[in-house]
């Protein structure tokens, strides 16, 4: 796959083929739309990576994902529905609290009931349901801090023990940093509508149906990469790597001149592609990049985004190895317990075919923004680290029989205080172009539901003009 023969011309041009640049091709693709996606790598994908080896299956990436309405019909349309497996409903999610794993309380009743929490602490949450509150006002920083928030509302108890923990599981960040309004919105509306957070998210959960069964694919999440990929065939370009954003000359067809690096085997002339739109679905510093020529703004806010990194660490284990059986979907570590491993998730009690039989297979991540250095270590060390405190927590007698290590440096992006403020700016800003958006995890949130649902929000800009 090779850069088009110049001159050349597209509708609409996307730059990065992550599952957001993925989808958002496809589904211009799919309504008439001659779109092209460029990659820069040799592979489509972007962090969303399944390897087998061994008779493991190994998730690179995110371990599995909350099937969206929009997700289940693109997957019917690209007709890997029959490949989706859901995890058992109402599996525990544990969390590890002075050296035991305890069930978490994830709903009002078990809070109540849960011996974890304090009465102090149960009150507040009694309190919320009878009371009416609003959110704290901004400040110059920037929106309210979800450490401030919680303490706010229900005390340091329940940030330490069970907010905490969940902010790293999602976003491997500081709750003290992390901006309510931009990482948890639902939370922020529900306080905002109704003066109770518990009264709010009931009231949405009626209003918005079931809750999103977690899935994967039976050969992997890359499933749904490679099905995006290979339905696009030769209107993906791997291996092509976009350099600038340019408005067109005057006169010249398209709005945007999309220049591209130039290689041994495509002529100069191949280098400049026109396109009436264009979207961005890259990292949000490689974006700033591409689009400084159009507003010397755009590199600084967008390079102010701020990325976690994670190792994702998977070991597999004989089943007898292991004293804790393992039933549930994995726990969470608290900063109060010294530990490396931010969490740790059960693949093989979640989805078959994760590990041989008579084998286990668990997948735990390291680093964050509190341990960024942790990504930094060799990939031996990760394997070593985690096992020893894993052996502890869930009584291993052996050595791995299966691993694998992989390190993200830029894992997950850091909705930091402010970061509603830059995304009204950019915004903004990018107004100024009509046919240019953004598309990527450091917008509306990343989960692969909410990537997804804004590439295809994207593809309905193209077609109909901003809506947003």
């Amino acid at each position: 796959m090779t850069s088009p023969a110049a001159p050349a011309f597209f509708p609409a041009i996307v730059i990065g083929a992550g599952i957001s640049g993925l989808a958002c091709a496809y589904t211009l693709r799919q309504r008439g739309i001659d779109a092209q996606l460029f990659e820069a790598s040799e592979r489509a994908g972007g962090v969303i990576r399944s390897v087998a080896r061994d008779g493991f299956l190994f998730e690179l990436g995110p371990q599995s994902f909350n099937l969206t309405e929009s997700l289940r019909k693109l997957s019917r349309e690209l007709r890997i529905e029959a490949e989706i497996l859901s995890a058992p409903a109402k599996l525990p999610r544990y969390l590890l609290l002075d050296g035991q794993l305890a069930p978490a309380p994830l709903s009002p009743p078990a809070f109540i009931t849960s011996p974890l929490f304090s009465g102090s602490t149960k009150w507040s949450v009694l309190r919320d349901v009878l009371g009416h509150s609003r959110p704290a006002a901004d400040t110059a920083a920037g929106g309210e801090s979800v450490a401030h928030f919680v303490r706010r509302k229900f005390g340091d108890e329940l940030l330490e023990k069970l907010v905490g923990p969940f902010v790293s599981g999602i976003y491997a960040g500081d709750p003290e940093k992390l901006e309510l309004r931009s990482a948890f919105p639902q939370l922020f509306a529900a306080e905002n509508a109704r003066g109770s957070i518990i009264r709010g998210l009931l009231r949405a959960k009626r209003r918005g149906g079931k809750t999103p069964t977690l899935v994967t694919f039976e050969h992997g999440n890359q499933t749904l990469g490679d099905a995006l990929a290979g339905n696009l065939g030769p209107a993906l370009h791997l291996g092509v790597a976009a350099t600038i954003v340019t408005v067109s000359p005057f006169g010249a067809r398209g709005r945007f001149l999309v220049h591209f690096a130039k290689s041994q085997e495509s002529s100069a002339a191949a280098n400049s592609v026109y396109a009436d739109h264009v979207i961005i679905a890259t990292p949000a510093s490689a974006a700033g990049k591409l689009l400084g020529n159009l507003d010397e703004a755009l590199p600084r806010l967008l390079g102010s985004v701020e990325y976690a990194p994670v190792a994702v660490v998977s070991l597999g284990y004989r089943r007898t190895a292991i004293t804790n059986s393992l039933h549930g979907f994995g726990f969470l570590a608290p900063r109060s317990s010294r530990l490396r491993i931010l969490g740790c998730v059960w693949n093989s009690s979640l989805f078959p075919g994760r590990a041989p039989e008579e084998a286990v297979l668990v997948t735990s991540f390291v680093g964050g923004a509190f341990d960024k250095a942790a990504c930094q270590l060799p990939a031996t060390d990760l394997e070593g680290l985690v096992h020893q405190e894993l052996r502890r927590i869930l009584g291993i007698s052996e050595a791995p029989i299966g691993s694998n290590v992989q390190v993200w440096s830029h894992a997950i992006p850091q909705y930091d205080l402010g970061h509603y403020r830059r995304a009204q700016t950019l915004q903004q800003k990018l107004a100024a172009f009509p046919g240019l958006a953004l598309a990527g995890n450091y917008l509306d949130g990343p989960a692969v539901g909410a990537v997804v649902d804004r590439a295809i929000r994207l593809a309905d800009y193209v077609l109909d003009g901003p809506t947003r």
